[in-house]
Parts: C-alpha cells; structure tokens; sequence
C-alpha cells in the first residue's frame, strides 16, 4: 500500500479581473507527516515562476469544507453548494482559489483511508525522533 497520495485538482484563481484562470494545483498527504497537507502550484501558475508548495493541517482543510476556518497563513471556508475557497496569505500578497468540494473530499477519504483521522499519532516514531534529538545534542 503506498504513503503517498497526490491528487491533481482544478484550482480557480480569484482576480480582480472579471475572468477566473484556471490553474493546475496538486494535493499530497503523506503519511511519515500525518497531521499536514501539502497543496503545490507549478511554476507557470506562480508570479515568482517557481513552484509553490503550503503545507497546513489536515483538520483544517477537513473543517473548512463546512464553515470558515483558519486563523494564520491559510485560511479555508465554504464557498456556495460546490466550491471550497482556500486564502494563501504570504508578505508577498494574498492567493485566493476556489476548489471544488467534491475533488477535497476524495482527497480526504483516500487520505483517511490511508491514516483515519484521529489516529494520526500513531503514524509517529516518537522514540526515533528523541533518538535523533538526544544524539544531536551530543
């Protein structure tokens, strides 16, 4: 069974313009970090021409789907029936996309059937990762 799920979605950019470009964006969930999820941009779709990865919570991305949430650099709320608004904030300005629901959810059913949400702690080696800390400190 893999640890690694993508999931390419249909992210629409909210301009000023009348006009929504759309451009691709991919979900990763992994489960070696079971709390976050990482949502990339290709380097066409960014002003700086790199690519852009976020990684965020899980749980917000899952509670976004039915009310707004987030407090610091991303933001997720429910847009209408079927789209999801996701805010990037950065010093650089504010990226604003919708997503469809339907494709966040399937994300988050397979990432859930890969570690079911709740059991996330158990994904972690704690002892390995304190090995790793005593060993650094010495």
């Amino acid at each position: 069974m893999s640890t690694v799920i993508e999931q390419p979605v249909e992210a629409r950019l909210v301009a000023a313009a009348p006009r929504m470009a759309s451009i691709p964006a991919t979900l990763h969930y992994d489960r070696s970090d079971p709390f976050a999820v990482r949502m990339s941009f290709p380097a066409p779709a960014t002003l700086e021409g790199v690519e852009v990865c976020w990684t965020f919570a899980r749980e917000l991305l899952t509670a976004g789907l039915h009310e707004p949430e987030g407090h610091g650099d991303v933001r997720v709320r429910p847009y209408g029936y079927d789209r999801t608004v996701l805010e990037f904030h950065a010093p650089e300005g504010t990226a604003v996309v919708h997503v469809r629901s339907g494709e966040i959810r399937r994300f988050l059913e397979a990432a859930g059937e890969l570690v079911p949400a709740g059991l996330e702690h158990l994904q972690l080696d704690l002892d390995h990762g304190l090995a790793e800390l005593i060993r650094d400190a010495c």
